[in-house]
């Protein structure tokens, strides 16, 4: 019974393959077009401009300066327990010369942007955004994206006052294959990470 639960069905995963492949390429060519029709069909929302995407620092200010003082406080303790392991995991440049003049060594250098996919919807996690935000931010890289889906426009205010409380640069209310597309290609309005 249970190799009958586990069977992989081929055909379907053929079927989620191609319709993947279709989503990405629809996005590279038609950038925040394609990210507004996939999130308002698969997300039941009815946005028309790509700046709806958005949220704003304010926004994300806003959710965590109103939680309740025993989320907030869980939030912080949070952060500063990755951020400080992330402190030791820090990786630092270096190198020497040899006696025949070879310099030898280790040059570490942080990206310049990077994408984070949180996910949103039935399950909601405000630690996968102080996981990956915080030790970018301690590595050095200078600008975090965020994407979360926001199904039928529901925002989750632990994962936006984590975004705040995290230093998050960007976030938009996109998810799936569209979000990830988006932040592998860019589009007029979401940077390509």
């Amino acid at each position: 019974q249970l190799q009958k639960l586990l069977a992989f069905e081929e055909s379907s995963d053929h079927e989620i393959h191609q319709r993947v492949l279709d989503i990405i390429a629809n996005v590279r060519k038609n950038g925040d077009q394609a990210v507004l029709d996939y999130t308002n069909q698969f997300d039941q929302c009815s946005l028309s401009k790509a700046s709806d995407l958005e949220f704003s620092q304010e926004q994300l200010k806003t959710a965590w300066d109103n939680l309740p003082k025993d989320k907030a406080d869980a939030l912080q303790t949070a952060a500063n327990r990755v951020r400080a392991y992330a402190e030791k995991q820090k990786m630092e440049s270096w190198q020497y010369t040899e006696a025949d003049g070879t310099v030898l060594g280790q040059k570490i250098t942080p990206l310049d942007r990077a994408g984070l996919y949180v996910p949103g919807g039935k399950a909601a996690y405000p630690s996968s955004v102080l996981m990956n935000a915080i030790p970018a931010k301690v590595a050095g890289v200078r600008e975090l994206i965020m994407v979360v889906p926001t199904p039928k426009g529901i925002t989750n205010d632990l994962v936006l006052a984590a975004a705040h409380l995290a230093g998050v640069d960007r976030a938009f209310a996109i998810g799936g294959a569209q979000a990830v597309a988006a932040l592998a290609y860019g589009t007029e309005t979401i940077p390509a990470v």
